[in-house]
């Protein structure tokens, strides 16, 4: 009688009184649990229960309790067997509402502690490499460009590429999280991102780094909706908002690390090393390989953390979360320095398992079959959890979820290109008016042996002249005479030749290409030995400048995260996200009086500061308004149309620079107003648990 007191204690611990006593039917997770050593001698002292004789056994009648533990294990094989699926669905559900509030208390007792901010920091470096990832191509394109000799299209793709990587990895890797485990699912996608970013630092060619730079993206867009799943389901109901909030400063970290690595790596041109004229290994290509650095860290740490127990138990794996979360409670008590509190929990309340899995016997099929059936099922799986957050139960709010995500991404990535283009824009216009011009005039028998620099040269006669061992950066002559002219070993940037008659000339050793000559007229002119590939000749004197606004604007978003971290518990998920976009709106509007460079990166930084609140908040309700065996795909694809977002934002802000402003400010506001506003009508979710 004292054992099954016991037993049914147990069952009904850290249960809601709502609910009844487990069917006995489900997984117990193994023999019931031990008594203590001294109660058990007590209660079988002098007593042998194999020495009683059932009156009924020579008789060959079965033991009313045989009979009855016979039919505990036959009867739920054969009722499931010929239920309907929606009545286990159903019971499912059930389930795995109880373990919800059971799961809450659960992570209660294991308190918030060591083992928490140990993984906070492993998943913080994570989350640092995406943040990183966003930067990287926008800093080296100025440098790529030269190196590789791109095209303005070749250009706009290298930018692009990586967000639509990441927007593939976000869906195929959060859905894949949902299957296999956030641990597993996390590691493949930082090595991915690890393996290919550091390649894509060694290789020469425009194709096979541009390739190499969508497979990273890929890997990396996994990154966020596993780190925010992962870490949400060791957080209780009173410390989720709070905290999710505070790992979203490693984004902004991941900024300014990238920003940082930029200013004191890109400029140094003089760091990289050559291999004969074939293989360049410039600074840029030392910035790439610094910026893995954050992933190849998470990535080693993560070897050493925990399956999500949450995740074990939807699949059914009591045993496994068991002791996972006994370790959590241990390392959390041990720090607090009480190491005598002992984990009660003794059983966990598992759902119903419904899946059917495919599987090829080694006898009947060869290995690649039984790994393509293994993949197969895996994908149809996957995409079976993208039709479900379409269901009638979730798909108002991911639809709603859905236009607030794409409106956020398409005025904050589109802004955030933005910015820097136009303070590129602006410099452009105040060089272009100091511009020197040069109108007829005749140089004979003179060496050219100095850098021209941001010059004009119109209806020029040039007999007889040398141009030895110089530069020209941002030179145009027009309708100009070259006659018995030498030039050698001169390098040239943004110089061309419009109109032009040149007699007899020889150009040797330059990068005066084809291309330069613009409707010109070369009469017994030579080019011997044009310099190969292309060349970082000139370093731009506003890359610091860039460098600056993206450290600045990554710094910015410090005080917006601090508040709503503090914040998001209070007031609430759809407030801050509404609140938040409108505010943004609002500075995003008066970027109409911004005229001049240091009014641009005022409201640059104001505008992120104002924003950060939103993406966190939109991070926190994403991960608590779906079920744990839902939630990392749920994150997936909206983080992936979040990514579409950026690719448009990027496109159609980009193209208005220098045209007018009154379009990209328009669409941004009303896209932030828009989302706002429909953010007001999502459901709040801080009072709940994680289902």
């Amino acid at each position: 009688g004292g054992r099954e007191a016991n037993q049914v204690s147990d069952d009904y611990r850290y249960q809601d009184g709502n609910y009844d006593a487990p069917n006995d039917g489900y997984y117990r997770g193994g023999d019931e649990p031990a008594q203590e050593e001294d109660a058990q001698s007590d209660v079988t002292e002098g007593h042998d229960e194999d020495d009683e004789v059932y009156e009924g056994e020579y008789q060959g009648i079965p033991h009313p309790d045989d009979i009855k533990e016979k039919q505990k294990k036959r009867a739920p094989a054969v009722a499931d067997e010929y239920r309907d699926r929606a009545d286990l669905m159903a019971e499912r559900m059930e389930d795995e509402e109880q373990l919800a509030h059971q799961y809450e208390n659960i992570i209660e007792e294991c308190g918030h502690g060591r083992f928490q901010w140990t993984l906070f920091f492993v998943l913080g470096l994570a989350l640092m490499a995406d943040g990183v990832e966003v930067f990287v191509v926008g800093f080296v394109l100025p440098s790529a460009e030269k190196d590789m000799c791109l095209s303005s299209s070749n250009k706009g793709m290298l930018g692009l590429i990586v967000y639509l990587g990441m927007m593939v990895g976000a869906v195929l890797l959060g859905g894949l999280a949902d299957k296999l485990g956030r641990k597993q699912c996390l590691i493949i996608s930082l090595a991915i991102n690890a393996a290919f970013a550091f390649l894509s630092s060694f290789v020469q060619g425009y194709g096979f780094f541009l390739f190499c730079r969508l497979i990273s993206g890929l890997g990396i867009g996994g990154t966020l909706p596993i780190v925010f799943a992962y870490f949400s389901e060791f957080l209780s109901r009173e410390k989720r908002g709070e905290h999710l909030s505070w790992l979203c400063m490693f984004w902004m970290i991941g900024g300014i690390y990238a920003s940082a690595m930029a200013w004191s790596i890109i400029p140094h041109y003089g760091w990289g090393f050559s291999m004969g004229t074939k293989y360049h290994f410039h600074s840029w290509r030392v910035f790439v390989l610094v910026c893995s650095l954050p992933c190849i860290a998470s990535l080693v740490a993560l070897k050493f953390m925990p399956e999500s127990p949450r995740f074990l138990l939807e699949i059914g794996k009591h045993d496994e979360a068991w002791m996972i979360l006994k370790q959590v409670h241990d390392t959390n008590m041990r720090a607090k320095g009480e190491p005598e509190r002992v984990f009660t929990v003794s059983y966990i309340k598992t759902p119903k398992q419904v899946d059917e899995f495919i599987e090829i016997q080694s006898s009947t099929g060869t290995w690649y079959q039984r790994w393509l059936v293994r993949i197969t099922t895996t994908l149809k799986q996957v995409w079976d959890n993208v039709l479900y957050c379409l269901t009638a139960q979730y798909r108002m709010n991911t639809l709603m979820l859905a236009v607030v995500w794409f409106t956020m991404a398409l005025s904050y990535y589109g802004l955030i290109v933005w910015f820097p283009d136009m303070i590129r824009y602006l410099q452009d216009e105040a060089y272009d008016s100091r511009v020197k011009i040069f109108d007829e005039e005749e140089v004979s028998h003179f060496t050219f042996n100095f850098t021209l620099e941001n010059q004009i040269h119109r209806n020029g006669e040039y007999r007889n002249d040398k141009f030895i061992g110089m530069k020209f950066k941002e030179v145009k002559f027009e309708d100009s005479l070259f006659e018995d002219c030498y030039f050698e070993d001169v390098t040239s940037s943004e110089t061309f030749f419009e109109n032009c008659t040149i007699i007899s000339t020889v150009f040797y050793n330059t990068d005066l290409y084809e291309h330069k000559f613009i409707n010109c007229r070369l009469i017994n002119s030579t080019f011997m030995k044009e310099k190969e590939g292309c060349h970082i000749d000139f370093e731009e004197d506003n890359d610091f400048l860039i460098y600056l606004v993206s450290f600045l604007g990554s710094l910015s978003v410090l005080p917006g995260n601090i508040i709503s971290a503090l914040l998001m518990d209070k007031i609430g998920r759809i407030k801050m996200i509404g609140g938040s976009m409108l505010i943004s709106a609002v500075c995003c509007f008066f970027l109409f009086f911004g005229n001049s460079e240091s009014a641009m990166i005022g409201w640059q930084c104001l505008f992120c500061g104002a924003s950060i609140a939103a993406w966190n908040a939109l991070d926190v309700i994403t991960v608590e308004l779906y079920p744990t065996d839902k939630r990392a795909t749920a994150f997936g694809i909206l983080n992936g149309l979040c990514k579409f977002g950026a690719i448009l934002g990027n496109s159609i802000f980009s193209s208005f620079v220098g045209i007018t402003k009154v379009v990209p400010i328009l669409l941004a506001s009303s896209a932030l107003v828009g989302g706002g506003l429909l953010a007001l009508r999502l459901p709040e979710t801080r009072e709940q648990v994680l289902m």
